[in-house]
């Protein structure tokens, strides 16, 4: 199979590693960008001549069409606000396409497409990194295990494993995506009925083996689509970032006095928006590329045998020396690449677009990123 990775940041890095080293069954590889030099750069840091680095402008829908054409499946690593247009691209070529997600509203116009993916006899699967992504497909995993399911709450965070003041946070992905997750709504399930919770809310303490004192919060996009998938079959269902302790706080102060705003203001005599001044100054100050953990948790509440059971699932992943791979890459990039390598090849339970809890067997799924290395902690 050929795939097409969109992007030659740390999560484009991240799949065409995966697709290379740990996919037997892909022969071809491109990495696209519109910075021509990251792309070659990532060509020759995976080192293999079955890479094609390509310039591409994701904004440019004609020449998307044509850098579609031949490809299996792609995978988007770019900004979550071309995916509509390169979803409906893949449709047109008759190529699979996921992406690393993070807007529901952009979920929502992808879904809206499946009746055109399945006359192109293709998958359109949104939100394959982390969280949204690998955890929506453990989620179902999990669920599986009882009759009835009354509780899901699932906690996510990166972490830099040498915190450094005043956030004790690096960046691992996007700015934009980061301020986006904490500046808008967050969709749970309360008494069985779907409810936006403000981001940034409901502080919790919660503790992992050999870690300091950590906190999860309430941030937007973590559960996807999975508060419809679950609608009317559960009572509880909701998703919290990962910090260490008191991150929440002072980020939120920050975004308090408006620096993650969108209107713009006058300085200086011009016109500015402090949202784009602010996510410059995240960039410039706090450290990016360190040695990192992911932290994944999920606790399930249901009913088995007539009886009330619980079920945990603990990920403790961090950044693997021998390859570079950070544990966010790791954790985000391989299963996208696992995902578009189940599509091209046929192995999914329906063709369509459609949420990956839905279209992925978790089964497969779980065992593939086993084979990664990805270890699943449960406990009763």
């Amino acid at each position: 199979m050929k795939i097409l990775v969109l992007g030659a940041g740390r999560m484009g890095h991240g799949a065409v590693f995966d697709l290379i080293h740990n996919s037997p069954s892909v022969e071809r590889v491109t990495v696209a960008d519109f910075d021509f030099a990251k792309a070659e750069a990532v060509a020759a840091a995976v080192g293999t001549d079955r890479i094609d680095a390509r310039q591409i402008d994701a904004s440019n829908y004609a020449d998307i069409v044509e850098l579609f054409r031949g490809h299996d499946s792609v995978i988007s690593c770019v900004n979550y606000w071309y995916n509509v247009s390169l979803s409906k691209a893949a449709i047109e070529v008759g190529a699979n396409f996921c992406d690393l997600g993070g807007n529901n509203y952009i979920v929502d116009e992808q879904l809206a497409l499946d009746a055109e993916a399945k006359a192109a006899g293709i998958n359109i699967i949104p939100d394959c990194g982390l969280a949204p992504g690998m955890v929506s497909i453990l989620a179902m995993h999990g669920a599986t295990r009882f009759d009835s399911v009354d509780e899901i709450h699932i906690r996510v965070g990166g972490l830099p494993q040498d915190p450094q003041p005043p956030l004790n946070y690096q960046l691992v992905f996007s700015v934009e995506g980061l301020i986006n997750e904490y500046l808008e709504i967050a969709r749970v399930i309360r008494g069985g009925k779907i409810t936006e919770v403000d981001s940034m809310t409901e502080i919790e303490s919660l503790s992992f083996d050999g870690f300091p004192p950590l906190e999860a919060f309430q941030t937007s996009g973590g559960t996807s689509t999975l508060p419809d998938t679950f609608l009317g079959s559960i009572r509880e269902l909701d998703y919290k970032t990962i910090r260490y302790a008191g991150h929440c706080e002072k980020f939120k102060t920050m975004m308090d006095l408006g620096l993650c705003s969108s209107e713009e203001i006058m300085v200086d005599f011009q016109k500015v928006k402090p949202r784009k001044v602010f996510g410059e100054l995240l960039q410039q100050h706090l450290p990016a590329d360190g040695p990192d953990y992911v932290l994944v948790r999920l606790d399930f509440v249901g009913l088995k045998d007539g009886e009330t059971k619980k079920l945990r699932f603990d990920i403790v992943d961090k950044q693997d020396e021998a390859t570079g791979m950070s544990a966010m890459m790791r954790t985000t990039a391989f299963p996208a690449s696992i995902i578009a390598q189940m599509m091209a090849s046929g192995d999914v339970i329906a063709r369509g677009a459609t949420p990956q809890e839905e279209a992925i067997d978790p089964e497969k799924f779980v065992a593939e990123i086993a084979r990664r290395n990805i270890k699943i902690v449960e406990s009763l």
